[in-house]
């Protein structure tokens, strides 16, 4: 038990380090406490948790090496003019997996055609909302973007983002238990780091929305650890369809 404590020290000690590096403008620091914060989060988990869940275990690996590839980008020597940004779409291929990993962590125990019949409207607004968002917010960085193929990635890229928020709210409807919750929560601040950081990347370079896009990533994965120290998803309500993701 003492490793673990000497873990989450760890763990508060890099978030802490990964936020007053983004003040201060120290954006290699940054990447580097923010990735060291994802290996402690992956060794916490890995630690403490003995029935693990595949899926979550999985996202959390695949996000760690998307913020490894990031870290390393930055001793590039690569021309960006001349050829594409292989650290862009190298760390940027996990991230997409790994929230697609999550999302099928959500599905776990979610009976889609009970979920269909039942929230049929709200799925259907939730789409509607998702593609409207996805369209917006990649055209916002459509003039920036030197390669077709990185708005192609940025549009799959939002399209994951807005898909795993939009499971997130269903898997809550359907289970309404304090594990979804936080699951929910989780992906909300996942959602609105991604604005803020395509806002700072694409509108304006206000570093507070770096700051902002941070403290957010720290509060997601926050709402991700609180929800993998409960073991159960089980609602009385829905029977034997609920079941533990």
């Amino acid at each position: 038990m003492l490793f673990n404590k000497i873990l989450k020290i760890g763990l508060i000690a890099t978030c802490i380090l990964f936020i007053v590096f983004q003040v201060l403008g120290m954006d290699i620091y940054a990447a580097a406490a923010r990735a060291i914060s994802v290996l402690f989060f992956v060794a916490i988990y890995t630690v403490s948790v003995k029935n693990k869940r595949m899926y979550f275990y999985l996202f959390l690996i695949s996000f760690g090496i998307g913020e490894i590839i990031n870290y390393s980008s930055y001793f590039s020597t690569i021309d960006y003019s001349t050829q594409p940004d292989y650290f862009y779409f190298a760390a940027n291929f996990f991230y997409i997996f790994s929230y697609i990993l999550l999302i099928l962590n959500m599905l776990q125990g979610v009976n889609l055609k009970e979920v269909a019949l039942r929230f049929w409207p709200h799925i259907l607004v939730l789409i509607v909302l998702d593609i409207f968002c996805v369209q917006m917010v990649t055209d916002t960085a459509k003039n920036a973007l030197s390669y077709h193929s990185y708005y192609l990635l940025e549009l799959t890229y939002n399209g994951i983002i807005m898909a795993l928020l939009t499971v997130a709210m269903v898997n809550y409807m359907y289970k309404n238990t304090e594990k979804s919750m936080n699951l929910l929560l989780g992906t909300i601040f996942i959602f609105f780091s991604e604005v803020i950081q395509t806002a700072y990347f694409y509108i304006s370079d206000i570093r507070m929305l770096n700051v902002l896009c941070s403290l957010f990533l720290v509060f997601a994965f926050l709402f991700f650890y609180l929800q993998s120290q409960i073991i159960s998803d089980d609602n009385p309500s829905i029977g034997q369809n609920a079941t533990t993701v």
